[in-house]
């Protein structure tokens, strides 16, 4: 598969309503500009010749347009409307594609500014190997309880479980015809919708605990902690 392109989906497209904060939490300043730039800026150093596509809610991309120009943010990313939920707005991505069936397509979390090189290169190249769909992932470290009936809980075997990240990685042909399931409450991330197709079997590459999400206001502080530190 050496020679295929990339295809690199980045969902920003979250109106910011559980982040807390006047700004969606892709808009928040990180070290002086939104954060959504420095994800996007550290994608593109993996992959320059990849093609990308920011999907933005609809109400933020001219202000998105306006911080590039003050930011003289200049990396090219095609722009994509997300739609009602994170399935929606991937599909209005893939389907605005231009991408041959053997195309590598990875979809990446936009507030994950902290990706690496090692991670995105980790998951595109076990896609080239021949896998058909690959996501990075990290054990879990907490002690992990599950609730039962009548309001208790009782533990679980942590050993047996891992923390998904992103970005994801997918042979073109796969994502694309598993994105025809339709839509179903019940996926939580690509992965989930390549299961559920059935297409096949979903691999696990090495993930990194400083790939974090940003999800609450104080992730912004422990991101730039990371990026300060980060090789």
């Amino acid at each position: 598969m050496v020679g295929n392109r990339i295809h690199i989906i980045i969902v920003a497209a979250g109106s910011g309503r559980r982040f807390g904060q006047p700004l969606p939490k892709q808009f928040c300043p990180l070290n002086g500009r939104p954060l959504l730039m420095t994800t996007i800026e550290r994608l593109y150093s993996a992959y320059s010749e990849a093609e990308l596509t920011v999907v933005l809610h609809p109400d933020y991309e001219s202000m998105w347009i306006d911080e590039c120009r003050a930011h003289a943010f200049n990396i090219k990313a095609r722009i994509v409307h997300g739609g009602a939920t994170r399935w929606h707005s991937v599909k209005n991505a893939l389907d605005s594609l231009d991408a041959a069936q053997d195309d590598i397509i990875m979809i990446h979390d936009g507030a994950r500014p902290c990706v690496s090189q090692t991670i995105l290169k980790r998951a595109a190249e076990a896609v080239m190997s021949g896998k058909d769909a690959v996501v990075p992932a990290i054990p879990v470290t907490d002690s992990l309880r599950r609730t039962t009936n009548g309001g208790g809980s009782e533990i679980v075997d942590r050993s047996r479980y891992m923390s998904v990240q992103t970005p994801q990685a997918f042979k073109a042909s796969t994502i694309l015809e598993a994105y025809r399931l339709g839509f179903n409450e019940a996926f939580t991330d690509d992965a989930s919708i390549v299961e559920a197709s059935g297409i096949c079997t979903v691999s696990i590459v090495d993930g990194d605990p400083a790939n974090i999400k940003v999800t609450h206001p104080i992730d912004i502080g422990i991101a730039s902690l990371i990026l300060s530190v980060q090789y």
